[in-house]
């Protein structure tokens, strides 16, 4: 190994009964890219939450630089030098791309009292343009922006001031392949100036070939740490499981037809800016994948089919001719999607788990006009159990949770509304390797059931293993459409989507 230049000795978080680090040691080299990997709810986002100042020790210590770091929070952590891209949005509504690099760091731009908002904003532009992210306005507001570019933002935001440390917790996730590899252009850089980079993935992959080494954490417990030249993808998931994990995720019928009913019908659907006139049916027991580049309409397109879009023109009818012009619509006629943005639109952030499941059956639950807690509190842990939720119980905050155990949190809430329709959007996006069996074989498992999904993803094997038909997009608009076959490779979709 490099020098270290960060050690963590015996570090250790609890969050009630649950001990989410346990007497974790490790040392980081400089000038390392290192991987951190590991099952939803591993303990990897808490370790790195702990470094960056936004968990509390409950014992243990950081050293950094021969140092013991002692931070209170991201600001205190910027300020000796360790800085987070968080896996959700790390940037805040209600102000502007400058405010947001800037946040919590503004002192450099005030002189006798008076913050210099013009410098402000050329120093912004400035870093935009030398990070080779020009096209975002550094004196727009960060609303204006989607998902990737914000991310962008937040590249810039954890990196501009030089920091030692650099952790990067499922960043991917979020931005497409030119996203990433600004990101991956980044991370080399970090290295090579002799920083170190700590890299959160769920694609196995990925972190083998963009780390030097690789650390695994089971159920909070340091496991092993390996150098990333000498492993596969099989030997980190068996670190990761303790035991050895099957290779076959993906449905493995070729031949077996899909009913012809269709249970909804998409007419004409457009959405300013976004989408064009996209038309198809969506068949009883079908999982229609739906594919493209990043801005192709994708993403757009699941919302505007549960009726989330504003400005959306054209029909939306299930198959019994109702329309669906609402979300309450959509919801009382068994239409149900789990959106890519999970805590923003899935999810109802600051409620309980029990809340979270409830929510979309309310209405059923009732009794005449009245709901009972036992009730709730049976149907929220029925349901949260059938989708192996780790959690201290139904009433524990949804903010608490890993990722993936959002994911099946907001899968959870849909099983038990027990929908015909389901619109999956990023559906394993930020899940490790055993959640994302779990959640194809749960697509399957409705399938079977006479249930249809409407499959949104930018993962091209997820698109090819699991859909019966797969409708690619281009520019807001269908550009394709492939039938699955064992003869389908990458590049037929690719030469659709480009």
């Amino acid at each position: 190994m490099a020098n270290p230049i960060l050690e963590a000795v015996r570090v250790s978080k609890s969050f009630g009964i649950t001990r989410a680090v346990k007497d974790v040691s490790l040392s980081f080299g400089e000038g390392e890219i290192r991987g951190l990997i590991g099952e939803n709810g591993s303990g990897k986002s808490t370790f790195v939450s702990m470094l960056c100042g936004i968990h509390s020790i409950d014992s243990g210590k950081f050293i950094l630089n021969g140092e013991e770091m002692k931070v209170r929070n991201q600001v205190e952590a910027n300020r000796r030098g360790v800085s987070i891209i968080v896996q959700e949005m790390g940037t805040l509504s209600g102000l502007t791309v400058t405010e947001n690099i800037f946040l919590g760091n503004e002192d450099g731009f005030v002189r006798f009292g008076i913050k210099n908002t013009a410098a402000m904003n050329r120093e912004a532009s400035r870093l935009l343009e030398k990070y080779g992210f020009g096209h975002i306005n550094a004196t727009s507001m960060t609303d204006h922006y989607n998902f990737e570019d914000r991310k962008l933002i937040e590249i810039v935001k954890a990196t501009y001031f030089g920091p030692r440390i650099v952790v990067i917790d499922e960043t991917t996730t979020a931005l497409s392949q030119s996203g990433r590899e600004a990101l991956f252009k980044h991370m080399k850089r970090l290295r090579e100036e002799g920083n170190t980079v700590i890299f959160i993935s769920h694609d196995l992959l990925e972190v083998i070939e963009r780390t030097d080494s690789i650390t695994v954490l089971r159920d909070g417990v340091l496991i092993d740490t390996v150098k990333s030249s000498e492993v596969g993808e099989d030997d980190l998931k068996r670190l990761m499981v303790g035991r050895e994990l099957g290779s076959h995720y993906y449905r493995t019928d070729y031949d077996r037809p899909v009913p012809d009913d269709v249970v909804l019908s998409v007419k004409n659907l457009s959405v300013p800016g976004e989408i064009e006139d996209v038309s198809f049916e969506l068949r009883k027991g079908e999982i229609l994948g739906f594919g493209g580049l990043s801005n192709c309409g994708i993403h757009e397109l699941g919302k505007a089919v549960f009726a989330a879009s504003y400005g959306r023109t054209g029909k939306v009818t299930l198959g019994d001719g109702t329309e669906i012009n609402s979300i309450r619509a959509a919801i009382k006629n068994g239409l149900a999607y789990a959106s890519k943005d999970r805590d923003n639109e899935s999810l109802v952030y600051g409620a309980s788990i029990r809340d979270n499941i409830c929510l979309p059956s309310i209405g059923d639950l009732a009794v005449k006009g009245i709901l009972w807690n036992k009730k709730l509190n049976r149907f929220a842990d029925k349901n949260a159990r059938m989708m192996s939720v780790k959690m201290t119980g139904i009433n524990q905050p949804v903010s608490a949770l890993s990722g993936g155990n959002k994911q099946k949190v907001a899968l959870a809430r849909w099983l038990g509304k027990d929908s015909d329709i389901i619109v999956l959007d990023g559906p394993t996006r930020g899940i490790d390797v055993k959640v994302k069996a779990d959640i194809y074989a749960l697509m399957s498992e409705l399938k079977s059931r006479g249930k249809s999904i409407i499959m949104i993803s930018e993962e091209i094997q997820e698109l090819l293993g699991m859909s019966d038909r797969i409708l690619v997009m281009k520019n807001g608009r269908i550009n394709g459409e492939i039938t699955r076959s064992r003869n389908l490779c990458e590049e037929d979709l690719i030469a659709k989507m480009i």
